[in-house]
């Protein structure tokens, strides 16, 4: 059965980030399994459903990381020291980011980095105004891809990344080694990582939390489809695809689906992507670790562990670690 969804005109304009956008998509619906990137989720609406996301019962992750935060926060700012340069890869709403920058003494700067430009200047606009003597530089790009740090007048005696909300979690293990090694390269000897790790545990406590009982993170994942259809002229039908989100166990880690309801096929511009009924499309996976394993893999880029800081249930952690001059 065909698309109901009209057959799509192509958007008039171009650029090299639509151009990237568009090349990753075919890739990815051209393999069997079809796959999309996680990294396309964060649209200006994409961005704003995850933050309600965050907002959730069933999501434990943001409000757990935030108490052990508020719990362990000086000790952080103190790992840090005066006069760090911190970089946030996939910066967010900036909650968490305030609380660590309440505590850093004489910070040199701050540089969020996140795909989605609009929202990313929104939370830099209310950092300033949080932090108006702060240097905030934001880079409106793939965090994944070569940076280049803006300069900085105050003396920098250490660079560091912050990496919250255990979005490490999205990439699979030789992806995850890569940007370990891209994060020691960006921070030097010296230099350090303040991260966030969702822990290993009952897999009743996981699965709620990528299923939520109000579908929102149904509609998060749904909008993706929306974005490929806007920016790259796609006639994705929404009510023709589900969401699905399940823990393989074996594998550590949550498999999240976007499955076709019936067989239909979809446009991308003049290229034809079928669907049978069932067939799915992987749009993030979100790895689980024990705390031994997530060291083991940082350390294959030259990290060594400082300290950790976890929560009473031990649902999550986070790691301080650096790399040696």
């Amino acid at each position: 059965m065909k698309n109901n969804s009209p057959k799509p005109i192509s958007p008039t304009g171009d650029s090299p980030q639509r151009r990237k956008f568009l090349s990753d998509v075919l890739q990815g619906l051209k393999q069997s399994p079809k796959t999309l990137p996680c990294k396309y989720f964060y649209d200006e609406r994409g961005s704003r459903l995850f933050d309600q996301i965050c907002d959730l019962k069933e999501y434990y992750l943001t409000r757990t990381e935030l108490r052990i935060l508020e719990a362990h926060v000086a000790e952080m700012a103190d790992c840090l020291g005066p006069h760090c340069l911190i970089i946030e890869f996939g910066a967010g709403s900036g909650i968490k980011t305030r609380l660590l920058l309440d505590h850093v003494r004489e910070p040199a700067g701050y540089v969020p980095i996140d795909i989605s430009g609009e929202h990313l200047q929104q939370s830099a606009a209310a950092l300033r105004r949080r932090f108006p003597e702060l240097t905030i530089s934001p880079l409106a790009q793939d965090f994944t891809g070569p940076i280049v740090l803006p300069e900085h007048r105050q003396i920098v005696e250490k660079k560091v990344v912050y990496f919250p909300g255990s979005t490490i979690s999205n990439f699979g293990p030789k992806e995850a080694i890569a940007l370990f090694q891209h994060m020691a390269r960006l921070v030097g000897p010296g230099g350090g990582l303040l991260i966030g790790v969702d822990l290993k545990k009952d897999p009743d406590i996981i699965e709620p939390a990528y299923n939520d009982a109000k579908g929102v993170t149904a509609a998060f994942n749904l909008n993706l489809l929306a974005r490929i259809n806007r920016e790259l002229g796609a006639n994705f039908n929404l009510e023709c695809f589900r969401h699905e989100a399940t823990y393989n166990e074996d594998r550590g880690r949550i498999e999240m689906y976007l499955i076709s309801k019936h067989d239909q096929t979809v446009y991308l511009g003049d290229v034809e992507i079928p669907f049978h009924q069932g067939e799915r499309i992987c749009t993030e996976y979100s790895y689980k670790f024990a705390i031994e394993e997530f060291q083991d893999l940082a350390s294959t880029a030259g990290f060594r562990p400082r300290r950790a800081w976890n929560d009473e249930r031990d649902f999550f952690s986070v790691q301080f670690l650096t790399i040696p001059r």
